[in-house]
């Protein structure tokens, strides 16, 4: 650990911030906009910037590099097509000026060049999971484990994933934003790192203890998110609500399955889904996720969540006091989850819930990531001057 006369402070340097890309503002952007509060002269480069004016705030009008995908055909709508290239896009950044790089990855910024003399620090928020964990559950939902396309995909996403391995000493520091992430970077890339939850505004939410009688699903409706597996177990319970907050290629789909009991609400703003949230009986999780933001807001409503026991929920919710786990993603497990938590509710009080999800505050993560940042600025000094 560096000494008090060995710290300095980050931000006499010239500083590079990487981001994927920019199109909506999600978990990532938040991590985005923490970083760059903390560190407020740096320049920013993504691959593509289509972030719609309301949700530019925390730019704060700052110029921003973008990379030949912005140019592309139809970038705004077909960015995720364009992965192939996204490689060779991100190694055509020239962050040769700058004394510190910092990406924030779940796709391909990690992979930016640096060199010897560069410090470069990488947060991921998700590793690129359609070309390794849900390699063959991706393939099969977007209909190309056959035929011409699977063909054509399969040797592409091959590509990608062996350029990805090939990344990992890019990085001098790995930042993982859970325990599930760092054991996804340990067997990806075979290296440590180091944990620090994301950052929520919990103190933006009150403690709502007038529940109404309904469960909420929020999420956007693809494959892997499980929401099938919730329609199919609210079938089995037609006396209770489901209200399902999202939208995505799965709609149809889960329409034409639910029963009666079940509402569809589509894609809603982020004040509305909040109101919703926090007066919903519980919050419904049943997907395997580096991380949940969503799961954290609902706590700090007060809102007790129901989540499968995989992924990072397992280091959010609390059992017995912010909510309680399924053990398998199955619909039956998750009827028996619910009936459970119905039995058990009146024990868990809204206040104690709210307080299982102060431990991933705004502040702590600043606060944490900017320690971080002076403990491995020294470490990488004091290596130039060892004899």
């Amino acid at each position: 650990m560096p000494t008090e006369t060995q710290k300095f402070d980050p931000n006499s340097l010239r500083i590079a911030i990487v981001h994927d890309w920019l199109v909506t503002y999600g978990g990532a952007e938040r991590v985005l906009e923490q970083l760059l509060l903390l560190f407020p002269q740096a320049d920013l480069f993504t691959l593509c910037d289509f972030l719609p004016a309301a949700d530019r705030g925390f730019l704060q009008g700052r110029t921003i590099t973008t990379s030949v995908i912005q140019k592309l055909p139809r970038a705004g709508n077909w960015y995720r097509r364009y992965l192939p290239v996204m490689p060779y896009a991100i190694e055509q950044f020239d962050l040769g000026g700058y004394d510190l790089v910092i990406s924030s990855s779940h796709a391909v910024a990690h992979g930016v060049l640096t060199n010897s003399d560069q410090l470069h620090l990488s947060y991921f928020n998700n590793t690129m999971v359609y070309v390794w964990d849900l390699y063959h559950h991706y393939l099969r939902g977007a209909g190309l484990h056959r035929g011409l396309g699977g063909l054509i995909a399969r040797p592409l996403l091959h590509y990608v994933r062996t350029w990805d391995a090939a990344t990992a000493p890019r990085v001098d520091r790995y930042i993982a934003n859970s325990k599930h992430m760092q054991r996804r970077i340990r067997k990806v890339y075979g290296r440590e790192s180091q944990v620090i939850y994301p950052p929520v505004d919990t103190e933006r939410f009150a403690v709502w203890t007038n529940k109404e009688d309904y469960y909420i699903v929020v999420s956007r409706l693809v494959p892997f998110k499980r929401i099938d597996l919730v329609v199919e177990a609210f079938q089995r319970m037609p006396t209770r609500r489901l209200m399902v907050v999202g939208d995505g290629p799965e709609l149809s789909r889960l329409k034409s399955r639910a029963s009666s009991n079940v509402e569809f609400v589509g894609f809603r703003p982020a004040g509305e889904v909040h109101d919703r949230v926090k007066r919903a009986r519980a919050f419904l999780f049943p997907s395997v996720e580096p991380f949940g933001i969503a799961v954290v807001e609902a706590l700090a409503s007060g809102t007790p969540v129901i989540a499968y026991a995989g992924g990072a929920a397992l280091e959010i919710v609390s059992e017995g006091r912010g909510g309680t786990f399924f053990r398998e993603q199955t619909p039956q497990a998750m009827v028996q989850a619910i009936e459970r938590f119905e039995q058990a509710k009146k024990s868990l009080d809204a206040r104690t819930v709210h307080e299982t999800a102060e431990q991933f505050s705004v502040s702590r993560f600043r606060n944490q990531f900017r320690r971080m940042v002076e403990n491995e600025l020294v470490l990488f000094r004091s290596r130039d001057q060892a004899p």
